[in-house]
């Protein structure tokens, strides 16, 4: 393996390690449910996505064939993180999770608070 390419994977390593770490912080020290919910799920995305991206680098030159399972893996991951992600936000709002005083855009959850469901009517 060439030095240029040995550099690309250890700088995307790095890089998905670190937004990863940034991600588990974020989830340790921000104050409210929904805020803790978009660190790692932001972060789980760009990091796994990196550290894949440079798996798919490295078993590429070392096997001398395309290797499509992390791009398979990084597919399913870009598909269910944020539908995941989303139906905890809704689980999150229809059992009224408390937020913090200075969370953003609560005007947007009291609105979704008060909304009814078509089969409550």
């Amino acid at each position: 393996m060439s030095v240029f390419l040995e550099i690309v994977v250890s700088i995307l390593l790095v890089l998905g390690s670190i937004v990863t770490l940034i991600g588990s912080i974020g989830l340790a020290k921000f104050p409210d449910y929904f805020t803790r919910l978009h660190a790692p799920t932001k972060a789980s995305t760009v990091g796994v996505g990196c550290i894949l991206i440079a798996s798919m680098i490295f078993f590429s030159v070392e096997l001398g064939h395309v290797n499509l399972k992390e791009a398979l893996i990084s597919i399913f991951l870009l598909i269910t993180a944020p539908v995941a992600a989303h139906m905890l936000a809704k689980a999150g709002l229809h059992y009224k999770v408390n937020m913090k005083e200075n969370t953003q855009n609560q005007h947007l959850a009291k609105k979704a608070y008060l909304h009814k469901s078509p089969d409550d009517e």
